[in-house]
């Protein structure tokens, strides 16, 4: 490597909280097939793990800042396009004859590709409005009221995530019923 080449280097909290808030979002995206009742609502599993991943999230954008924060957003959502597109290519490799389990695969993880547009569409929404509503919030009290910040932000990106995400994920299981 040249002398004059610039790096940089991670500490192990910054590649642990990007780590984690990756696994999140990974997580959400697989389990939220299943609808699961939750109260008197019936939701995605997703949002169970969901939350934490913009926890981690403004963990990333308050202490790294919002460049950092938007890298492994970026990051994020490429490690989830390489999830989605694993499970779609297995899904169409012909099975094992003796493996009678592929109508159970078609439904639960061929559902991954609808999920994935949602998510996509929904991350993109949710996540960049949640790092960036928290920045501003930053600059516009001087770095004071962090609980303020970190749950107005929330409100703001997963309120938008969720929309965005239940409307085009499960629109054509409403619409046929």
């Amino acid at each position: 490597m040249r002398s004059d080449t610039k790096t940089s280097t991670y500490s192990p909290l910054f590649v642990t909280v990007a780590g984690l808030f990756i696994a999140c979002l990974v997580a959400a995206n697989i389990i939220s097939v299943k609808l699961i009742a939750l109260g008197g609502w019936f939701v995605p599993a997703g949002v169970v793990i969901f939350p934490v991943s913009y926890i981690l999230g403004d963990v990333l954008t308050e202490v790294y800042g919002y460049r950092s924060a938007r890298r492994v957003i970026w990051l994020g959502f490429l490690c989830n396009l390489v999830v989605v597109a694993s499970i779609w290519a297995a899904g169409l490799w012909p099975a094992a004859p003796f493996w009678k389990d592929q109508p159970a695969w078609d439904v639960i993880l061929g559902f991954a590709p609808r999920l994935l547009l949602a998510s996509f569409m929904a991350y993109l929404i949710g996540e960049f409005a949640n790092s960036f509503v928290l920045a501003r919030m930053k600059i516009a009290t001087q770095g004071r009221w962090l609980w303020s910040r970190t749950i107005g932000s929330t409100i703001v990106g997963e309120g938008l995530d969720s929309l965005v995400f239940i409307t085009i994920a499960f629109a054509a299981c409403l619409i046929s019923t």
